[in-house]
């Protein structure tokens, strides 16, 4: 029944073109509304029905404008979206197509990157990271050996002035110095390393230098000079030698002393040139004196040499007291009991070593002060022999001669005597003359003098040991009962 009245029904919607399609007979709300129909009195379908769906109509007109106004931009915008729907489809598929085709390159890509970067071998990428992350670590320590030439170079600039400080200072150099020498040999083949060493050696030698021109300085003390020749030991090793205590450093020593010397007596330039101004007159005046005239002068010069004789008698003296007391003689063993104190010691290498000396003719080589007293004594012998035939009068060649005398006694404590080079200067002077030569008579009263000097010294000598044997006798006396 509901069949027919569907049919019945439908036949209105065909009459009416501009009325939408009905909706088919198998809907469930139009199944469930027929239903309801069949159910009706025929006045209820002509009367009631009709209102019911007028209000129907209406609640649904209200209900869908009140959810149009609530619900206004969301229905907007899910049109706009719906709008676009479809485009954005086609681009997902697409994307998804890319995808898809490139999901084995991007396989490929990963095996690559898994292989290249992994750590079971060799990777030149990932060695450098290391280094660049090892770096990073050790920033710290990198700055402090960075740091090390500058510090070096900061100590021995500091100690180019005398004092108490230059010491640490230079000890402290030394040290800074030992270890860039211990860690370039714990790492050669570190080309930092290598720069840095080579930045210390060349401060090292800048320091050595100072060090030489301390050594040439004036006033330097004995305490001073050791230190000096210790440090250059520790610098230049190449100075030492096995085989000697003083090596090369002692002629070192030497050659900056005579420096200071020769400075020193090159400040006596004036009164020189007022002595060979009194050598020009007297050679000038040379006739004159030939036939019988006196030469009277000669006052320069005797300034000048008793000046000169003074400064090389304090300075020689100072020179060689201070360079044995740096550079003691070794003491001589025999060889016997040498080779017996060191087999009990069982350091037979020291034996070796004197064997291997002893076998070389050229070892071991003559100290450098074995030459250096004779040097000096001609200096001075060749400025006297210039300058004495400047002096005429008696007293003063003797004055100057008593000088010389007393220099060399005082060079003849440290077994360098050179009295007797008074002979080579009066030769000249007495070639014709039968009186006695005057460097003799100048000797005997030296020797008078001296003995006289002795004697009073013995003298006082002698009484102050009475005067303790007595004092000691009388104390003796007092405390016995």
């Amino acid at each position: 029944m509901t069949d027919s009245l569907y049919e019945l029904l439908a036949a209105h919607f065909k009459d009416d073109p501009e009325k939408e399609q009905p909706p088919g007979v198998q809907d469930a709300v139009t199944r469930k509304y027929l239903s309801r129909l069949t159910t009706l009195q025929l006045e209820a379908l002509s009367n009631a029905e009709v209102q019911s769906l007028a209000q129907a109509s209406h609640s649904t007109l209200l209900s869908l404008q009140s959810l149009s106004t609530r619900s206004s931009k969301s229905i907007i915008a899910s049109a706009d979206h719906l709008s676009n729907l479809r485009t954005e489809l086609t681009d997902l598929a697409r994307d998804t197509g890319r995808v898809r085709d490139e999901v084995n390159d991007l396989d490929k890509a990963a095996v690559n990157f898994s292989e290249k970067y992994s750590r079971s071998g060799e990777n030149e990428v990932l060695d450098r990271r290391k280094k660049a992350l090892l770096m990073y670590r050790n920033v710290d320590r990198l700055s402090d050996i960075l740091d090390l030439p500058t510090l070096l170079s900061s100590a021995i600039n500091s100690s180019t002035s005398q004092g108490s400080s230059a010491n640490v200072n230079y000890a402290s150099a030394l040290d800074l110095h030992s270890h860039i020498r211990r860690l370039h040999l714990l790492y050669q083949d570190s080309k930092l390393l290598k720069s840095i060493y080579s930045q210390a050696e060349d401060a090292m030698r800048e320091m050595t230098s100072n060090l030489i021109m301390s050594l040439r300085g004036q006033g330097i003390k004995l305490a001073s000079a050791m230190r000096t020749i210790g440090w250059l030991r520790r610098i230049a090793p190449e100075l030492t030698s096995p085989e000697s205590n003083e090596g090369s450093l002692g002629a070192l020593f030497l050659v900056c002393r005579l420096a200071n010397l020769m400075s020193m007596l090159e400040a006596l330039d004036p009164l020189r040139e007022l002595a060979d101004q009194e050598s020009e007159r007297r050679v000038a005046n040379k006739e004159q004196l030939t036939n019988g005239n006196a030469w009277s002068g000669g006052q320069q010069t005797e300034r000048y040499l008793k000046r000169y004789i003074e400064i090389f008698r304090e300075q020689s003296f100072a020179i060689i007291s201070m360079f044995k007391s740096i550079f003691p003689p070794a003491e001589t063993v025999n060889n016997d009991d040498l080779g017996i104190h060191f087999k009990s010691l069982e350091l037979k290498s020291a034996v070796k070593k004197e064997a291997t000396i002893k076998d070389d003719p050229l070892l071991p080589l003559p100290s450098a002060l074995a030459s250096f007293p004779i040097h000096l004594v001609e200096l001075l012998t060749d400025v006297l022999r210039g300058y004495m035939p400047n002096l005429q009068d008696k007293a003063s060649r003797e004055s100057i001669l008593t000088q010389v005398l007393y220099c060399a006694s005082s060079l003849g404590r440290l077994g360098a005597d050179f009295g007797m080079m008074l002979a080579l200067l009066d030769e000249e002077s007495n070639e014709d003359n039968d009186e006695p030569p005057e460097w003799v008579t100048v000797m005997k009263k030296h020797r008078v003098l001296a003995g006289r000097l002795e004697l009073l010294a013995g003298n006082v000598g002698g009484q102050s040991k009475g005067a303790a044997s007595t004092g000691i006798s009388t104390a003796t006396k007092v405390r016995s009962p």
